[in-house]
């Protein structure tokens, strides 16, 4: 019965952790850029869209600039998940969670 209450109480401190570590990662900012860094997009760890840059030599093409612009934004977000990933990993010591 002790390994369970201790089981329950590494849960807890766990579910801390995580919510801990949510607040960190809601401020901070990921990057991510696309041609060449053309379109850079910045965002924070709720995946909100903080700022885009672009620089005026993509703007010409409409089409190109938007593929751009979502590949960046892509990119940002693969940055916070594999950030989300990390941390998580470490939390749970590698146990799969």
């Amino acid at each position: 019965m002790a390994d369970m209450f201790n089981l329950i109480r590494q849960a807890q401190a766990m579910k801390e952790k995580m919510a801990e570590f949510q607040k960190q990662l809601e401020s901070q900012s990921f990057t991510g850029t696309a041609g060449g860094g053309a379109v850079s997009i910045t965002m924070n760890g709720k995946h909100e869209v903080q700022k885009v840059v672009i620089d005026p030599k993509a703007v010409g093409d409409a089409e190109k600039l938007q593929e751009m612009i979502q590949a960046a934004v892509n990119q940002a977000g693969h940055e916070v998940n594999a950030k989300l990933k990390t941390e998580v990993s470490k939390m749970t010591g590698g146990l799969g969670l």
